[in-house]
């Protein structure tokens, strides 16, 4: 696995917008070293989910997503895509510990 740690400082440009053809928002970030990463709306929508239940919650320090199809899930919502980024039940200090681990391997 290659790991990187991506700083402002490594970001040209951000570009947020519904681009023509599509319906739904993408997020295109250019780095300095002209390399493009394009983000779905559904992964967007999930890291701030997840961004915001952990900076908002008085004791919740970490979470992790894993990628999910819900392809036979009658509860799934009108316009949601079958795949998903869902919160696990791993314990919070795993996720802190392997964090760790990946942030001291990119520098």
């Amino acid at each position: 696995m290659s790991v990187r740690y991506v700083r402002n400082r490594d970001v040209k440009k951000v570009l947020l917008g519904v681009p023509a053809g599509h319906k739904h928002l993408r997020l295109a970030v250019e780095l300095t070293d002209d390399k493009v990463l394009i983000f779905s709306e559904a992964t967007i929508a999930n890291i701030v989910r997840a961004y915001v239940c952990v900076k908002t919650h008085p004791i919740r320090r970490a979470i992790e997503l894993k990628a999910a199809r819900l392809t036979v899930c009658p509860e799934l919502k009108e316009g949601y895509s079958e795949y998903q980024l869902l919160e696990t039940s791993r314990d919070e200090e795993e996720i802190v510990k392997e964090l760790s681990e990946l942030i001291a391997e990119a520098q």
